[in-house]
């Protein structure tokens, strides 16, 4: 079954991320746990926890991801930040266990001078300190790659995989990497890309796939969202990419913008005709 959903609200408590999702009939989600702008605790209840957890498996959606805060820097050579992010994440790791949520989603951040190789030793060190639930994985995020963020080589996310004392997962954004020069527009295209991430990370480690056309062409570091078919990736690359054996098992997020009429709802529709689903 083709899993394709979108991040949802839990504005009202976070079981109605559930119904939100059924709107769209999404059969998968991501959600963020609090605002991702601020330093702030998830308050979410032990009645609307266990609530969350009934819905999403009376109507089989799933899997979950959340997605960590926004002002989270796991490669930061601040100490202060530093700590504000490991914290933040620990966070982030129990409210998944608590809501029965497989994942947690993070961008690894950026050096702010400490250079490539500082930066990425940061972000083991940084997640070397989480203590990791057993039903819970990491997956860390490929990025766009502007300024001195991290993420937006492959090598970078094998790295931090490879050297951490956890077994993280990656979660795969494709309008950052297509932003960061990797070519999703044609089926040639997408075959290389997926042969280099296998090279590279492993597809054994992709368990997530933030699905996102870009507003800008590749190579441009810019990140910014279309709708499904609708960008500088386009229908040609989208449907290559959806149909690719390599991510057939694959759950599929949306991040696509509301605009022009279109909700997720629109981009999900569009994920099954371009699958076949």
């Amino acid at each position: 079954m083709l899993r394709v959903g979108a991040h949802t609200s839990i504005a009202g408590g976070v079981q109605n991320a559930v119904d939100e999702q059924l709107e769209y009939e999404g059969n998968c989600g991501q959600i963020f746990s609090h605002s991702p702008q601020v330093w702030a605790d998830p308050s979410i209840d032990d009645g609307d926890a266990a609530a969350f957890r009934e819905r999403a498996a009376d109507h089989d959606v799933g899997p979950w991801v959340i997605h960590s805060s926004y002002l989270v820097n796991l490669c930061t050579p601040k100490d202060d930040l530093h700590e504000k992010s490991v914290a933040s994440m620990q966070t982030e790791l129990e409210v998944a266990d608590r809501l029965g949520i497989d994942y947690v989603n993070v961008h690894l951040g950026a050096h702010t001078g400490a250079g490539v190789a500082g930066g990425l030793a940061n972000a083991v060190a940084s997640l070397d300190e989480l203590a990791v639930p057993d039903e819970v994985t990491i997956l860390v995020e490929s990025d766009a790659g502007s300024g001195t963020k991290l993420g937006d080589e492959f090598e970078h996310l094998a790295h931090v995989c490879d050297e951490s004392r956890h077994d993280l997962a990656v979660c795969l954004d494709t309008a950052h990497a297509f932003a960061a020069g990797y070519d999703l527009s044609t089926p040639e295209g997408v075959d290389e890309t997926l042969a280099e991430f296998d090279a590279t990370v492993g597809l054994d480690r992709l368990a997530c796939v933030h699905l996102n056309d870009s507003k800008h062409a590749r190579g441009t570091n810019k990140d910014e969202h279309a709708h499904i078919g609708e960008g500088e990736i386009g229908e040609t690359g989208m449907r290559a990419f959806v149909t690719h054996d390599a991510i057939a098992d694959v759950p599929l997020v949306l991040e696509t913008p509301t605009e022009d009429g279109r909700s997720f709802a629109w981009d999900i529709e569009r994920v099954r005709e371009l699958a076949g689903a």
